[in-house]
């Protein structure tokens, strides 16, 4: 197959970004470098694993379960079907967190899925440790393998829980992180072909989108260090509705934005925190 086939292929298909993709594909399956690929747009890469994933991703299947893993913040990540992919607006989440975990922190990472927030966090902070839950053993068994492959295992604790009953059983935590999901159910169907192949367990936010945000906050009240803060990923429309439920649960709460302008990270602190402390 070639580099000027497989565009064709996936442009057909109605792919986005046809060039990056075949590029990739092309790097991942034949070792050739990703910029060199399009200078030789005719060149043949007699590759049947290669095929096999340009027909995939021209069905729409997402790049990052084709090619198996993927970068986010500084590490690379093994992906599956099993887990959310990775993506760079949850590194705005991540950033906040190692920039204001105190030294030796404890921290929980509820919804771990592919466990990036929590590893990524522990590989810029080797004094911290962490507690990452999530209800698939399949996205533990990642998360597991994600810390290992990152060299965090023995700072990481994983716990199969549901996080909407999720009952505490842990010392307290001095920040809860969570990009949890927070589609409304109606919408999920509206998503490109490329999303609805991710987990729908970790899409589905309810129907209003704020079903584990709800859960979250009861776990904060129940949980939290009382110096502790929380941050959880939440959509481009749903800031406001996270300042009411903050307000209402004795929360502050204070809008992050990722780097393409959009609100994306709910940070929270007890309303009655002493600002001296």
């Amino acid at each position: 197959m070639t580099y000027r086939n497989a565009v064709a292929l996936l442009r057909q298909a109605g792919v986005d970004a046809p060039e990056w993709d075949a590029a990739c594909l092309i790097e991942h399956f034949c070792g050739t470098d990703r910029a060199s690929v399009p200078l030789q747009p005719e060149r043949d890469y007699p590759s049947s694993a290669l095929e096999h994933a340009v027909r995939g991703r021209a069905e729409r299947r997402p790049l990052q379960y084709l090619l198996g893993e993927w970068p986010f913040y500084r590490q690379i990540y093994e992906v599956s079907p099993a887990c959310l992919i990775p993506r760079a607006d949850t590194e705005t989440l991540v950033e906040r967190a190692v920039a204001r975990l105190p030294k030796g922190a404890f921290f929980a990472d509820l919804c771990t899925g592919s466990g990036c927030i929590a590893v990524s966090a522990l590989c810029e902070r080797p004094d911290a440790s962490a507690l990452a839950v999530d209800l698939s053993q399949a996205a533990l068994s990642l998360a597991a393998r994600n810390a290992a492959r990152n060299g965090v295992a023995d700072r990481l604790t994983l716990r199969a829980a549901d996080v909407l009953n999720f009952v505490p059983e842990y010392p307290r935590p001095a920040a809860i992180l969570s990009n949890p999901p927070y589609i409304r159910t109606s919408e999920l169907e509206t998503l490109s072909p490329e999303v609805r192949s991710e987990p729908r367990m970790a899409l589905d936010g309810g129907e209003d989108g704020l079903r584990f945000y709800r859960a979250l906050l009861r776990i904060a009240r129940e949980w939290l260090e009382p110096d502790g803060f929380c941050l959880f990923e939440i959509g481009y429309d749903q800031a406001d509705d996270l300042r009411r439920m903050a307000a209402e649960n004795g929360f502050t709460c204070s809008i992050l934005r990722d780097y393409g302008g959009n609100d994306r990270v709910a940070e929270l602190q007890r309303a009655d925190r002493d600002p001296t402390a």
